[in-house]
């Protein structure tokens, strides 16, 4: 398999972390969306990262597709529990995490506009998400140990790489202040050899 992404793409890190965990060997090809040349929009009509090229010869995409074929190709590391609700449960805290990761995707995308054509109100809407998606996460999680169910799942990982991307991209947001539970839940996952495997690169 080959993982066409971007290292500092929070979707195609959590692509990442799953094959880590679920001892899948690929190889990955690195590429930006916004390059001149990039062969993504070939691949995937949407223009996005992650991209994984199947050895059948598929080609899938987003990253919420190709982790749930990751998860059901091999059943080591299971991160997606075969009941339906608990599975639906662990989706949609994932969809949750991603939403939070898009919303500060855009904010950064918006700060590499020019000055006078960013729009404080489009960034606002999309601080607000993030600031509903947080308070929504840390009153799920509580005490708990994981987010997702009471082991380690998919739910933990999206989440670790949506606060990771925050302090990478928007270190000002101030999340560690406001949500001391998930800032004990992110020191505890950011030590698992999957995660410091794939760190993105400090630029």
């Amino acid at each position: 398999m080959k993982l066409i992404t971007s290292y500092t793409s929070p979707f195609g890190r959590k692509v990442r972390i799953v094959l880590a965990e679920k001892c899948i060997e690929y190889q990955i090809i690195e590429d930006n969306p916004s390059a001149a040349g990039s062969n993504i929009p070939e691949l995937n009509p949407l223009g996005k990262v992650p991209i994984l090229m199947v050895d059948d010869g598929r080609t899938l995409y987003d990253s919420r597709v190709i982790v749930d074929f990751l998860d059901h190709s091999t059943p080591v590391g299971k991160l997606i529990p075969n009941e339906q609700r608990q599975a639906i449960n662990v989706k949609r805290r994932e969809a949750l995490a991603d939403g939070i990761s898009d919303a500060a995707v855009l904010i950064r995308q918006e700060s590499l506009r020019p000055a006078q054509q960013q729009s404080q109100e489009w960034v606002a809407h999309q601080q607000a998400k993030i600031e509903r998606g947080l308070a929504s996460i840390a009153a799920e999680l509580d005490e708990k140990k994981w987010w997702g169910s009471e082991q380690f799942s998919l739910a933990d990982i999206a989440l670790g790489c949506t606060l990771a991307y925050l302090d990478f991209r928007l270190p000002k947001q101030g999340w560690h202040a406001n949500y001391p539970n998930l800032l004990h839940f992110y020191n505890q996952i950011a030590e698992r050899p999957s995660f410091i495997e794939t760190s993105p690169p400090l630029i």
